[in-house]
């Protein structure tokens, strides 16, 4: 379907075509760091537990490492299901509406999505600046760290918003991330 589409738009279709694979691309790059993030989140607790109750010794900086790790996990995956559509929808009301009315109200719930991924990547980024000089106890980084995956996932939200949005409006499915 994504084929015929490329011919039958020409010069248009080449940019929505971009737009998927950047976002392809992104949303498979997203759910590997997440994955990684999170067996390493596994690995640190574990270490951080065998130091605490083996050698009676806890390493300090496991922790804080752990809970920075977190938020880079849950910001991605989220950024990711608003791709893949596997976020919390209420579809039960908009399944009731007529068909046209449906696609509309769709529209209109991944622009407010959108709006929701700037207000994200702004207010991460005025945060994250406005603490950038201090740092994190027992890790050394710069407080701003943790508010990076903020900022990213909002840019990361919009983009797949505007992706779904665009496709929802030529009457399209969003090409699956994994297929």
């Amino acid at each position: 379907m994504m084929q015929d589409s490329l011919v039958d738009g020409g010069a248009q279709a080449q940019p929505r075509r971009l737009l998927t694979l950047v976002n392809i691309a992104l949303a498979r790059l997203g759910t590997v760091i997440a994955v990684i993030g999170l067996m390493s989140i596994v690995g640190i607790v574990f270490y951080e537990v065998v130091g605490r109750y083996v050698f009676n010794q806890t390493p300090t900086w496991a922790e804080s490492l752990a809970l920075v790790l977190v938020l880079y996990v849950t910001m991605l995956g989220a950024a990711v299901a608003v791709r893949d559509a596997g976020h919390i929808g209420m579809d039960s009301v908009v399944i009731l509406l007529p068909l046209h009315v449906q696609r509309w109200f769709e529209i209109l719930i991944h622009i407010l999505v959108a709006g929701f991924g700037a207000s994200m990547a702004y207010n991460g980024w005025v945060l994250g600046m406005s603490v950038s000089t201090y740092a994190i106890p027992n890790l050394g980084l710069p407080e701003i760290v943790r508010y990076v995956p903020l900022s990213l996932s909002g840019c990361l939200i919009v983009l797949f918003s505007v992706e779904h949005t665009l496709a929802l409006l030529r009457h399209e499915e969003v090409e699956p991330t994994w297929n």
